[in-house]
Order: structure tokens, then C-alpha cells, then sequence
């Protein structure tokens, strides 16, 4: 198989074939006596295994698996796939658990702080919580809370934001929900600026995780046919 017939396959480049030739993700090819590539049907399947890692896994993941398996270290490919799986185990988790919480949240929740005067220092916002100091110092070691500092007097500043995740904690604790849980959420909901923008961005990985996981399953069986091309004996196809 000539090398514009493997990429027009995939819709590459011959450059770009030539490329992941070069970096081992598919095993050398052979050469005519003249010099010209010569590709398999076990060049094509693992090329196929690629494209298809990648998506499931990531570029990096998805060379470090072709890598192992083209070099005929089978279970150090497989450990690589059983990672991409458990990463994507420990996302889902991650969802249910903000999923979860916003859940228990409802209409309660306030997306903004309503008239509240900032800076509050620890003492009043404990006051306006009716928590105990020691309590917002412990949210915060658990990073449920990321107050700023005075420059000056390294006092910590509660802004309005942070006093909406310090009432979100509260109800979320009273709902009992562990801390780590709440830290996760609040990071979250910090990272998209608002309840409303978070659900939305909760949806969107929703539908990323779905398609991950597809992605792996259709990764496995493509990468499950180059295994089995490079035990057959190679032909010239």
C-alpha cells in the first residue's frame, strides 16, 4: 500500500502518515528496492487504532498506548487504557456529586448576595451566618472558602462572592454534605461565575462524558483489531 493510499484512507496527509511513522505510533513500513514505503494492512489498523484513541483519550494517553502495543508491551498499554477508564469514572462522580448538590440547593440558593456591605471580616461573617469563626477557618482549609487578604494586616476579606459561596456551604451542610463535596461544587460554580451558567456548563459535560465514553468503546475495538493484525502474519495490502 503506498503511503497516499493509507492517508487518502484516513483523510491525512502522506506527511502526516510519514510523521506517526516516525514517532512509532505505527510500526515502520516496509521498503522496496527502490526505497518507496510499502504499507500493511497491519500499518493501516493501527493508524485506524490511533485516530481512534484519540478522541477517548487524548493525544498524549493515545501515543504512550500505540507506543506500548506496537512495541509489544501489552500491559503497559492496557494499564494506559484502565487510567483513561478510571479518569473517566472518577468525572462522572464528580458530576453526580455537583449534580446532586445543586439539587439539594433548588430554589434556596442565592446566585447573588442581595444588599450585602463587603468587606465582611471572619467575625461578621460568622455573625451574619450564625457560625462559630472557627468554622469558616475550617471551611476554608478544606477549600470550601478562598477569602482574599488585606495586604496590610493579612486580615481575611470576605467580598460578595465569597459570602454567597459561605451561604451556599451553610445550606449545603445543613443538607449534610461533606465538606470535600462542597468544595468540589463551590470550585465549580466558581469557574462558571453562576448558578445559571453552571447548570448550563454541567449539561455540556454531560454530553462530553457521554461522548468520551463512546469514544472508548469504539477505541477498544479498533485498537482490539490492530492487536490481532499484528499477531497475523504481514501482508502486502
Amino acid at each position: 500500500m503506498r503511503p497516499v493510499d493509507l492517508a487518502r484512507r484516513h483523510g491525512l496527509s502522506t506527511q502526516a502518515v510519514r510523521n506517526y511513522e516516525a514517532a512509532g505510533i505505527i510500526p515502520p513500513a516496509h521498503r522496496s528496492r527502490t526505497g518507496y514505503r510499502d504499507y500493511t494492512a497491519t500499518h493501516a489498523a493501527g493508524l485506524a487504532a490511533y485516530l481512534a484513541l484519540v478522541p477517548a483519550f487524548g493525544h498524549s494517553t493515545s501515543r504512550r498506548i500505540m507506543h506500548a502495543v506496537t512495541g509489544g508491551q501489552l500491559d503497559e498499554a492496557l494499564e494506559y487504557v484502565d487510567d483513561g477508564h478510571a479518569l473517566l469514572a472518577r468525572d462522572r462522580n464528580t458530576l453526580r456529586t455537583v449534580e446532586a448538590a445543586l439539587s439539594h440547593l433548588g430554589t434556596a440558593a442565592p446566585d447573588t448576595v442581595a444588599g450585602a456591605r463587603a468587606p465582611y471580616s471572619v467575625g461578621e461573617l460568622a455573625r451574619h451566618l450564625e457560625l462559630n469563626p472557627a468554622t469558616l477557618r475550617t471551611w476554608e482549609r478544606a477549600g470550601v472558602l478562598t477569602p482574599r487578604r488585606d495586604p496590610r494586616s493579612r486580615h481575611r476579606q470576605y467580598l460578595a462572592q465569597d459570602v454567597r459561596d459561605a451561604e451556599l456551604a451553610h445550606l449545603l451542610r445543613r443538607g449534610g454534605r461533606p465538606l470535600g463535596t462542597i468544595a468540589t461544587v463551590l470550585g465549580e460554580l466558581r469557574n462558571a461565575g453562576s448558578l445559571e451558567a453552571l447548570a448550563r456548563t454541567l449539561e455540556g459535560w454531560r454530553r462530553d462524558l457521554t461522548s468520551r465514553g463512546m469514544a472508548q468503546l469504539y477505541a477498544a475495538g479498533q485498537l482490539s483489531t490492530y492487536l490481532d493484525a499484528l499477531d497475523r502474519p504481514t501482508r502486502t495490502g
